[in-house]
């Protein structure tokens, strides 16, 4: 039965894929996305310029993520969440344990973290339990991972 709603996939345009793909490999892979081989000259290699991380779910869809070269020109210039695009991107976990884990690996993947792993549940708008850890990725996309309790509205 097709599915109507649900993301499918999400390209991020990178400044320096050398540096973006294995970060993305330590947060993606930690959270059980699996790398994607794809049989095209920009996926291939010891230096590829794209690489995709999917996940299948029970009923056989997937949702996908992909990290491609931008513009030459814009390679350099620092992601600003607060202008027109999406602020951050966030990432269920199954548990505390998982948003730990996954911070752990970024960290040793040299990856920034913006905020370490805390509970804000009971602050305005995160419900009774959420526990989280926030990211930036190597051009200042905030990336989230939080753990929020089946009880939070």
């Amino acid at each position: 039965m097709p599915v109507t709603g649900p993301l499918n996939h999400i390209d991020i345009s990178v400044g320096y894929p050398e540096r973006s793909i294995p970060f993305y490999d330590a947060l993606l892979k930690a959270l059980g996305y699996r790398r994607w081989r794809i049989d095209a000259p920009e996926w291939a290699g010891d230096h590829p310029s794209r690489a995709t991380w999917g996940m299948r779910y029970a009923d056989g869809s997937r949702f996908d993520i992909e990290v491609r070269p931008s513009r030459e020109g814009s390679r350099d210039r620092r992601y600003d969440r607060y202008e027109p695009g999406p602020h951050h991107l966030a990432f269920h976990a199954a548990s505390e344990a998982m948003v730990d884990l996954v911070h752990d690996a970024v960290r040793a993947a040299g990856g920034e973290v913006l905020d370490a792993p805390a509970e804000y549940g009971g602050q305005p708008a995160y419900g009774d339990q959420y526990y989280a850890v926030f990211f930036a990725d190597p051009d200042g996309v905030k990336l989230e991972v939080c753990y929020v309790s089946k009880a939070n509205p």
